[in-house]
């Protein structure tokens, strides 16, 4: 199943980049997290870039039949989180990116080339 979710992974890191996210990356946590496989993690510029990045992955994985099973609630101004069962989404403000540092918990994560 992970490599399916690999597929996926990449498939949300390009919605993100379509919608001009800045410094994305997927990381393969399968070694250091019980429960994912892979992390998306990318920066919006202010709340509706987020909102408007949140919403194309959310269509591309939807077409491609992946639905998202749970989202943070209250839904914050700064970082949405959105849960695709082997793959969870970050979608952060520049300041919450840094405060946060998710790629410091998955130090050693290996990071997937995602660009064409």
């Amino acid at each position: 199943m992970a490599r399916a979710f690999k597929a996926v992974a990449v498939a949300a890191a390009r919605a993100a980049a379509e919608k001009k996210a800045e410094g994305v990356s997927v990381l393969d946590v399968r070694k250091s997290s019980p429960m994912v496989d892979y992390l998306v993690i990318a920066t919006a510029l202010s709340r509706p870039h987020l909102e408007a990045i949140e919403r194309k992955i959310e269509e591309e994985l939807e077409a491609l039949g992946i639905p998202v099973r749970h989202r943070a609630r209250p839904q914050s101004d700064a970082w949405r989180v959105l849960d695709f069962g082997g793959l969870m989404v970050h979608l952060m403000t520049e300041d919450a990116r840094a405060l946060y540092a998710l790629e410091r918990l998955h130090d050693g994560a290996k990071e997937v080339a995602w660009r064409n």
